[in-house]
């Protein structure tokens, strides 16, 4: 049985399964099953027949494997390799099959052979399902399928042996340097006083390098009288639950530990557990007994405490970034993340990364923003953090500044990355990117998608407790979508029920009162809006948090709009274009749709725009005539059939009524666009859209472009539409 056999080529996987099936599976699912299979096309035509047998699809077959294991393949197996091999050979195999890799020192150690490397080459030159790993040819493992067959009859054919070989396994993984290796065999051996000291010895290193489960595996493994003769694994239990965000359990297991353990409450230990407090209460939305608990876990560290230490840090930059203090706290998260990299405490430099990008976010230095999330992602790659549930708060953040960019496809594969991370949790932990998720379709004008998508929204936010600043992220969407359907009713009812903070001295509340501001907004509530408005921005340029200024600007000039006030809604636009050289925003602007479009047209066709301004505003403009296109805006056929039978139509276009082409033309004139972009959007020659310009001037009786835009106001107001 050569190792040349065991696989199926690539191009005949889908082939195999068309011949065999009597309905054909996607390639992708292939794939995946030939992968589950690692190729061999015995396991391969074992799923098939059972699909055939048993009615099943091939992937609910290949979800059987192990039950096709205990029927065809064990059978297989057992009579094609055990029984065709001698008794020393079938001791080896099952011995050596409790091992995921091996190489010569673990088989010396495990089966007690000699020379362990030229048994191995010896099993592969007779085709015994092993493989080498790497190219030096030092590492082998079994083929997937036929080690869990040996694994299966190891535990039936040498069961009172097997601790002791597990715990030979251990033993020889520690001695190379593996202990999360050594860790999966103490477990299996039962052996909780191996794992004890496994643990002591390298249980915070694996923590750093993210082996959550495994650590979490283990110390359910380990007594409770074990966990309180050792205080650190106290502590790293409670730093698990910390990680997964069950603060309440780490509170009451740190409370029953210093209950339990003598002379807890003074020295080094209560400082460490002062400083996971701190860590627990700023998660938990309470700044002040954070603040309080880091520096006191901080003066009571001795200086070579280095973990307790860099948390400790890295709350006191929280605090100062919930009071808005950006500079000092982007200060101290760089001083976090250099100690996080200089003790590889991995986490926690990813942890200062993403802080330190929402501050320069905040601050409106998106750019720089950008850079700080790329050196995270990077180190995400190099460390292997992918599993973590901070990386979908770094690919959320890097949603919201790809949105703001409108990078909207960007933004959304972003959105749903964060959500394939999050896919092992809770739902309710999703509820921030299915928020970006509904953000990026109200940019897009897709508001019957945003409501399905809020549909689910308003079900996680009934059936979990959230930090106030998820619940502000999921309010926004929320109302921007009742601002684009005018649903008063439902922005009525939230202002009576929602959370109106006492300040607004940072980023997350200035999110809050803004929600409300736009609900009072839509409810014609003028002045109370402008009150909250104007004393947001009041914090906004004493805190100098530019991104928020930016988005007050624009919800000002809103508010003016509405209620009449043209100049000062023309004046907040110019400050919010001005700022936006900084910022970077695009979608921000687009949301607020044909209102924000109409006051563009103005300011580009007045020609007074400086340069940077002139080509945002245009490039807004497109964003908006693209993904809010509203039809009278565009003269469709319809609308124009409707307009020529209305009673009020001036002559001069009944009598010379327009090309389709030129109510096109026209449409886009009063959109904004300039003569090129008319040509590039009708895909014909700049000459062409002149000579229609001419020949639509002449019917409507105007001289000049400006005024074909009044013509177009004046017949757009006619059928009843605002502008």
């Amino acid at each position: 049985m050569a190792v040349s056999n065991w696989h199926l080529p690539i191009r005949k996987r889908n082939s195999f399964f068309d011949c065999r099936l009597s309905s054909p599976i996607e390639a992708a699912e292939s794939s995946r099953i030939c992968d589950d299979v690692s190729g061999w096309a015995t396991a391969l035509q074992l799923i098939a027949l059972s699909a055939r047998q048993n009615t099943h699809s091939a992937h609910k077959s290949a979800r059987r494997l192990p039950g096709i294991n205990a029927s065809h393949l064990s059978d297989y197996l057992v009579d094609e390799v055990l029984d065709n091999v001698d008794l020393a050979t079938r001791h080896f195999l099952l011995k050596s099959a409790i091992l995921r890799s091996m190489n010569d020192a673990l088989i010396t150690r495990v089966t007690g052979e000699e020379n362990g490397q030229m048994r191995l080459e010896e099993i592969e030159r007779q085709g015994l399902f092993l493989q080498r790993m790497d190219d030096t040819g030092e590492w082998f493992c079994y083929h997937p399928l036929f080690g869990n067959f040996l694994r299966q009859r190891c535990q039936w054919e040498l069961a009172a042996e097997l601790p002791e070989i597990h715990r030979a396994a251990a033993e020889s993984w520690m001695a190379q340097g593996f202990p999360s290796e050594a860790i999966h065999h103490a477990l299996a051996a039962g052996d909780a006083l191996m794992l004890r000291d496994i643990l002591l010895n390298h249980a915070w290193s694996l923590f750093n390098h993210s082996e959550l489960s495994l650590l979490e595996e283990s110390l359910k493994a380990l007594p409770w009288d074990s966990l309180l003769e050792n205080p650190q694994l106290v502590l790293l239990q409670a730093w698990l639950m910390q990680s997964q965000h069950r603060y309440g359990e780490v509170n009451t297991l740190l409370a029953r530990a210093e209950h339990e353990i003598k002379d807890i409450r003074e020295g080094t230990m209560h400082a460490e557990f002062n400083a996971l407090r701190a860590q627990v209460a700023i998660n938990d939305g309470s700044p002040d007994e954070a603040e309080r608990l880091a520096k006191l876990a901080l003066e009571e560290l001795p200086p070579g405490w280095f973990y307790s230490r860099i948390v400790a840090t890295s709350v006191l930059g929280e605090v100062l970034h919930c009071k808005g203090e950006l500079t000092r706290s982007l200060a101290l998260m760089q001083q976090t993340e250099q100690m996080a990299r200089q003790h590889d405490v991995w986490h926690y430099a990813l942890w200062s990364l993403i802080q330190q990008s929402e501050i320069l976010f905040a601050q409106g230095f998106l750019q720089t923003a950008w850079e700080t999330q790329e050196k995270a992602f990077q180190l995400i790659n190099e460390q292997h953090l992918e599993q973590l549930p901070m990386h979908e708060f770094l690919v959320r953040i890097r949603a919201q500044l790809l949105w703001a960019w409108a990078r909207l496809d960007e933004a959304e594969a972003s959105a749903r990355s964060g959500i394939e991370v999050l896919s092992s949790y809770q739902p309710q932990q999703q509820l921030q990117c299915l928020a970006m998720l509904i953000q990026c379709s109200l940019a897009r004008g897709d508001l019957d998608n945003a409501r399905s998508q809020l549909n689910r929204l308003e079900n996680l936010l009934g059936n979990g407790k959230y930090h106030s600043d998820w619940i502000s992220n999921a309010n926004k969407v929320r109302v921007i979508y009742w601002q684009m359907t005018s649903d008063k009713a439902a922005a009525a009812n939230w202002l009576r029920h929602t959370a109106k903070p006492e300040f607004a001295n940072n980023h997350f509340l200035q999110g809050q009162w803004r929600n409300i501001a736009r609900a009072q907004i839509l409810l014609g509530e003028f002045e109370s809006a402008e009150i909250v408005l104007e004393e947001l921005n009041e914090n906004a340029r004493s805190l100098r948090l530019m991104s928020d200024l930016n988005r007050n600007l624009l919800l000002l000039n809103q508010l003016y709009w509405q209620a009449g006030r043209k100049s000062d809604a023309q004046r907040v636009l110019l400050d919010a274009l001005k700022l936006a050289n900084r910022t970077g925003f695009i979608s921000h602007f687009v949301i607020e749709g044909e209102a924000m479009a109409q006051q563009l047209r103005q300011l580009i066709q007045l020609n007074t725009l400086p340069e940077l301004e002139q080509h945002r505003a245009q490039r807004i403009l497109r964003e908006i005539n693209q993904h809010h296109r509203h039809k009278f805006a565009h003269f469709d056929e319809n609308f124009v059939e409707r307009l020529l039978n209305h009673p009020e139509v001036p002559e001069l276009i009944r009598t010379s009524p327009l090309t389709q082409r030129e109510w096109q033309v026209l449409g886009l004139i009063y959109s904004g666009y300039s003569n090129e972009q008319i040509a590039g959007e009708l895909e014909v020659a700049a000459t062409t859209i002149k000579t229609h310009i001419r020949n639509l001037y002449q019917k409507l009786g105007v001289a000049h472009r400006q005024a074909a835009v009044q013509h177009a106001q004046k017949l757009l107001k006619m059928m009843g539409y605002g502008v």
